[in-house]
């Protein structure tokens, strides 16, 4: 039992958070493709850290 209490303990407010952004994100019609666009089509590709790994960003 203490091992689902750790769990939920460390877990819980990553999936808070990102229902609290989801909903946000929905309340003002936003959408990825439309944050991602903002960044235009000329932005250059980049090398970004993510996960615990490196990855080229298209």
């Amino acid at each position: 039992m203490r091992a689902l209490e750790v769990f939920v303990v460390y877990l819980a407010p990553f999936f808070i958070i990102g229902i609290i952004a989801k909903a946000l994100m929905k309340r003002s019609s936003v959408d990825l493709t439309d944050v991602q666009a903002q960044a235009g089509a000329n932005r250059r590709p980049r090398r970004v850290f993510l996960l615990g790994g490196w990855r080229d960003e298209a």
